[in-house]
């Protein structure tokens, strides 16, 4: 550590290179993703990413794999000003149309629990295809010579099961000689 000895130029220099300017805060990119889909969201079907990141949660494990929310269409308000709560459009599978049919007055609930307050009075399904068929990955041939002993190397101070299976799909996928 430099001494500061009478305003030598050594400490000045060390003192200015050290001092940090200030920085913006980092943001990630679904903040700002967020911020310009949002409005758009709001504008043309009344609902936000927020909506449509928790619905899995609002949902339950019952309808999460088989419902998406549409839009809400947000009644209009009567001269008094008085609010009026929405009606949520929902998307569901053919099949579980009938028990979603059934689960509307908890649904309802969720959903409001969500917002924090009576955003939805009423939901309206409708009758789409929903799930989208799980992508299939391939898994990359495993390595061999040089390739292999590289990443065995890499992975020497890993002691973590899980933490070395996931470094080595890693490394195999980004070392093997199948590149797209």
């Amino acid at each position: 550590m430099l001494r500061d000895q009478g305003g030598s130029a050594e400490w000045r220099r060390h003192r200015k290179v050290s001092m940090s300017y200030p920085r913006k805060a980092e943001k990630q990119i679904s903040e700002l993703a967020n911020g310009l889909i949002d409005p758009v969201l709001a504008k043309r079907a009344g609902i936000n990413t927020a909506l449509l990141g928790c619905w899995d949660e609002i949902a339950g494990a019952d309808f999460a794999d088989c419902t998406r929310p549409e839009k809400i269409a947000w009644a209009r308000s009567s001269e008094g000003g008085t609010y009026k709560p929405g009606v949520l459009t929902i998307a569901c599978e053919g099949a579980r149309a009938l028990f979603l049919t059934h689960a509307q007055g908890e649904l309802i609930q969720r959903i409001n629990s969500f917002f924090g307050f009576a955003a939805v009075h009423q939901i309206r399904i409708v009758q789409k295809h929903v799930s989208q068929a799980p992508k299939r990955s391939r898994t990359p041939p495993p390595l061999k010579g040089e390739a292999a002993r590289k990443l065995e190397d890499m992975m020497e101070g890993i002691e973590d099961d899980k933490l070395r299976q996931a470094v080595k799909r890693l490394g195999t996928a980004v070392l093997g000689k199948g590149r797209r």
